[in-house]
C-alpha cells in the first residue's frame, strides 16, 4: 500500500473516531440524572425523645444537580395505585445535597418524627419517592427509591 493511501486511511480513521467521541460526549450530556445507593432509615419516637426519618441518595448529573425532592408515602394509600408523579413532587420537601465529585452529589433528607406524627401515620410499609432535577432541566422520578417500615 502506498504511503499516501496509508496516511489517508489513518487520517480518515482519526476523524471518524473523533466524531464518534464527540457524539458520545454530546449524548452523555443529555442523560437525565441517575440515582444510586438510596437508603431510608426510620427511627420510631419514644417517650423520652422524638424519632426521625432519614433518606440518603447519590445523584449523578453531568450538568450538575439542581434539586432533589423527597416524598414519603404509605403502601396502603391511594398512591399505591397511581404512583407519585412529577406534579405531585412539586410540593414535596427538598433534600440537602453536597457535591462528592465532578458530577455527583450526596443528597440527604431528614425530618423529625414526634409521637403525635407516629400515632397519626399508618403502620406498615412506606416508600420514598424522589424527583432529581439536573441543572440542564432534565429530571428523573423514582416513585419507590427506598422503603421503610412503621410499626
Amino acid at each position: 500500500m502506498s504511503p499516501r493511501v496509508t496516511l489517508s486511511v489513518a487520517a480518515g480513521a482519526l476523524v471518524l473516531a473523533a466524531g464518534a467521541g464527540a457524539f458520545a460526549l454530546a449524548y452523555a450530556d443529555e442523560q437525565p440524572p441517575a440515582l444510586g445507593d438510596s437508603t431510608a432509615r426510620y427511627t420510631a419516637p419514644r417517650a423520652d425523645r422524638d424519632g426521625s426519618l432519614t433518606f440518603t441518595t447519590d445523584v449523578t448529573a453531568s450538568s450538575g444537580v439542581k434539586s432533589v425532592k423527597v416524598l414519603a408515602w404509605p403502601e396502603n394509600s391511594s398512591l399505591a395505585e397511581q404512583k407519585p408523579t412529577a406534579k405531585d413532587m412539586a410540593v414535596a420537601e427538598s433534600a440537602t445535597c453536597a457535591p462528592t465529585g465532578d458530577d455527583t452529589a450526596r443528597c440527604t433528607y431528614t425530618v423529625p418524627v414526634t409521637a403525635t406524627d407516629a400515632d397519626a401515620s399508618p403502620s406498615g410499609l412506606w416508600h420514598i419517592a424522589v424527583l432529581a432535577t439536573a441543572d440542564d432541566g432534565s429530571s428523573t422520578l423514582d416513585p419507590e427509591a427506598a422503603g421503610f417500615s412503621v410499626e
